[in-house]
């Protein structure tokens, strides 16, 4: 599976971080240089971690697991969002509600809700409520949907996360990090990488750096997902 090359994330403006006032020193190890009072990415460093993210997820996915992605920057939502669902995979694109996984129970919860009342308008339950009450339940389970509509299907919590953004994301991260999830992220130049287990540092503003990062993620989960049937086909062929 091919990896993006240097060019493909020159081209994506991976390279652009913050502000030099704006960094972290934590990120020094990932900075080229600075260019009219803005940091620039070495990309050779991201390059290996992209590669060390890439495998990590690949083997998760071959095991089973389920990575859940994150990102609620305007400029990510769609992006991430697609991505997560190519792979089958959870995702939290609205907003990060607070104990969204250190308080799954009452998640589920809402979850469990939200396919009552889809269930209710399927199996004709509503025919008799008046328009009013309706249309309260309508409006109830978009917003559900809205919020939770990513991880609908998602019976327990996963494996990692995978999260554009960790500065911005940062509950996310010390909910991941409480339950000992392992932890992706893109990384950019105001954010601390130690923060998460694979580090990605790229610029995690502009929609082209972000999809070519996300996709590539993606494609190793499908990479991961691909092997896992595969092994278990010939499982099936062998007992046969």
């Amino acid at each position: 599976m091919e990896k993006p090359t240097y060019k493909d994330l020159l081209d994506a403006g991976v390279h652009f971080g913050h502000l030099k006032r704006k960094w972290n020193p934590k990120m020094a190890p990932y900075i080229f240089m600075e260019r009219k009072g803005i940091h620039i990415i070495d990309l050779n460093r991201t390059l290996e971690g992209l590669e060390r993210a890439g495998n990590a997820a690949r083997n998760m996915a071959r095991k089973g697991q389920k990575i859940m992605f994150v990102a609620t920057k305007k400029q990510a939502r769609e992006i991430v969002a697609d991505a997560a669902r190519s792979v089958g995979m959870p995702f939290v694109t609205d907003r990060w509600l607070g104990g969204m996984m250190t308080n799954f129970s009452t998640i589920r919860r809402s979850i469990k809700k939200m396919n009552n009342i889809d269930r209710m308008f399927q199996d004709g339950t509503l025919e008799n409520v008046t328009k009013k009450e309706r249309l309260t339940l309508t409006r109830e389970r978009n917003k559900l949907e809205r919020v939770l509509g990513g991880i609908a299907n998602l019976n327990r919590l996963p494996s990692a996360v995978f999260i554009v953004d960790i500065h911005h994301e940062h509950i996310a991260v010390a909910e991941s990090h409480k339950l000992g999830l392992k932890t992706f992220g893109m990384v950019d130049t105001n954010s601390d990488p130690s923060q998460v287990d694979f580090a990605i540092p790229a610029n995690d503003d502009a929609s082209k750096s972000i999809a070519i990062i996300t996709n590539y993620m993606a494609e190793c989960i499908r990479q991961g997902l691909k092997e896992r049937e595969s092994s278990k086909s010939e499982k099936e062929a062998s007992t046969k």
